[in-house]
Order: structure tokens, then C-alpha cells, then sequence
């Protein structure tokens, strides 16, 4: 199942990875870009390499590290990192072409780019940069792309719909996971955090980044299947595989649409 959450911790605070990896995220973001200071972004390689010398696989595999983008100075760094430490799973900043996941790839060929769209430039280049060899989820940087564009979204979230919209249609056509939903800064707020992913969800988006632990269970419960729903999933594919291509329950056909939505539910359970 793809990831439902990616919680973030900053690079140069080694003393939380392993918090992170035990809070029940799905993924966990190490941080080299906005966390980190510029004085403390090389003590932050430092920590991630040193953690990543004795990580286990299982962990390993959860880790994502954000690193600085494509026309930062430590970008090169960043990525010698990657490759040294053999982290596969990278968040690129500012995404903004296929080149800039190509500049990835020339230095860590196995790279597992999460594009973070977080730009007037990105979401216009949403559907290049998602067809790029790489590109395995885009991720909507939504309090940068509202100060680009100098929107206010402190009453709501409406001035994101294009924007939400577009990254939602370029995963489905390169056919991506869904796109990760952006932060929900307010940690002690959690009706404003499911009043955010709800949103997302409506745009057809999968999955949220997370800025502190407490984040996690929420969305995960939000996001799964309720019992009725369960039911419903069951009782379609029960009827299904009863009468296949023929199927009625409740006095409506079952047609294949109806089929794979059942499967999905059943999906996002776990089932």
C-alpha cells in the first residue's frame, strides 16, 4: 500500500529518527531544506549518513530525505549524500522540469524521486516533470505555492483547487499514486487537520505531509474505509463472483466501475 503519511524531522536532530520511525507514519521525511539552517545543513548530511550506516532495511526503506532543490548550493552535496549513503527514497524542493529530476537521477540512478510542486513554474510543468523517469508520487507544496502566488489561504483553501486539481490529473495520467496533500501547520488543531485532508481527498488526493507525530493516527483513521463501507465492498464482490457480468445487490446493477471501486475500498483496508 502507497504511504499515507510522510512526517517530517529535521536532518540535524538525529535523536528523533528513530521517534519518527516508531510514530506509526507511514514514511518518514529527514530533512536537509527548510528545518535546517544553512550553518547546520552539513551536520545534517553528517547525522543522516552516520544513521544511515546502521539502518536497518525495514527502515531504510521508509526514509525519504528532503533535499535542498535543484538550484541550491547544496544541492550537489545533497546528493553525494544520497548516493554514498544509498537512500533511494528522495523529496526534491521546487521541482520544476524533467531536468531537475534527470540532475537527481545522473547522481543516484535508483532514486525514488517525490516531486514537491510548490511553484507558479511547477504546477504548470505538473504533467512534465510527473512523466519523468523517477517521478514516483508529486507532492503539493502548498504554503510555498500560495506565497508565490501571493494567495491568502488562512480563510480556507479554495485560492489551491487549480492547482490541487492539476497535480491530481497529471499523477493519474503518468499513472502515479496519488498526490500527497500538503502540511497542516496548526499540530494542536485537530479539526482543522482533518478539515484539510478532507479537502485534499475531494481533489483526489492519497496521502498528507505530517509536521509533528501527534499528525499521524488522525489521517490514518480519516483515511480508512468505515465499517458500512466495508460492508457495502464486500457485499459487491460477494454478488460478483455469484453472477459475474450480471450482478445486482440491492435492486441495481453492478456494473465494472461499481466492481473496482469495492476493490478499492477493500484496498485502502488492508483487506
Amino acid at each position: 500500500m502507497d504511504p499515507r503519511t510522510y512526517l517530517f524531522v529535521p536532518g540535524n536532530r538525529p535523536e528523533r529518527f528513530a521517534k519518527a520511525l516508531a510514530s506509526g507514519a507511514d514514511a518518514v521525511v529527514l530533512d536537509l531544506e527548510d528545518a535546517v539552517a544553512a550553518a547546520a545543513k552539513a551536520e545534517a548530511r553528517d547525522a543522516i549518513a552516520q544513521w544511515a550506516r546502521q539502518a536497518s532495511e525495514p527502515d531504510r526503506a521508509r526514509v525519504v530525505v528532503r533535499i535542498n532543490d535543484a538550484q541550491s548550493s547544496a544541492f550537489a552535496d545533497d546528493l553525494r549524500l544520497l548516493r554514498d549513503s544509498r537512500i533511494a527514497g528522495v523529496m526534491l524542493p521546487k521541482a520544476e522540469s524533467a531536468e531537475h529530476i534527470q540532475a537527481v537521477r545522473a547522481v543516484v540512478p535508483e532514486a525514488r524521486v517525490l516531486a514537491l510542486l510548490e511553484s507558479a513554474r511547477g504546477i504548470v510543468a505538473a504533467h512534465e516533470v510527473a512523466g519523468a523517469d523517477g517521478v514516483v508520487r508529486l507532492v503539493f507544496g502548498t504554503l510555498d505555492y500560495a506565497l508565490d502566488l501571493d494567495l491568502c489561504i488562512d480563510d480556507g483553501p479554495d485560492a489551491l483547487s487549480h492547482a490541487a486539481s492539476v497535480l491530481a490529473l497529471a499523477s493519474r495520467v503518468a499513472d502515479l499514486a496519488a498526490p500527497v496533500a500538503g502540511v497542516t501547520p496548526q499540530i494542536d488543531d485537530e479539526p482543522r487537520l482533518l478539515a484539510d485532508l478532507a479537502w485534499s481527498r475531494r481533489y483526489g488526493f492519497g496521502a498528507k505531509l505530517c509536521v509533528h507525530p501527534r499528525q499521524v493516527a488522525p489521517i490514518h483513521a480519516a483515511l480508512a474505509p468505515s465499517d458500512q463501507a466495508l460492508v457495502w465492498a464486500q457485499r459487491v464482490l460477494a454478488a460478483e463472483a455469484a453472477s459475474p457480468g450480471a450482478a445486482q445487490l440491492d435492486g441495481r446493477m453492478i456494473d465494472r466501475p461499481v466492481v473496482l471501486q469495492a476493490q478499492r475500498t477493500l484496498q485502502r483496508a488492508g483487506a
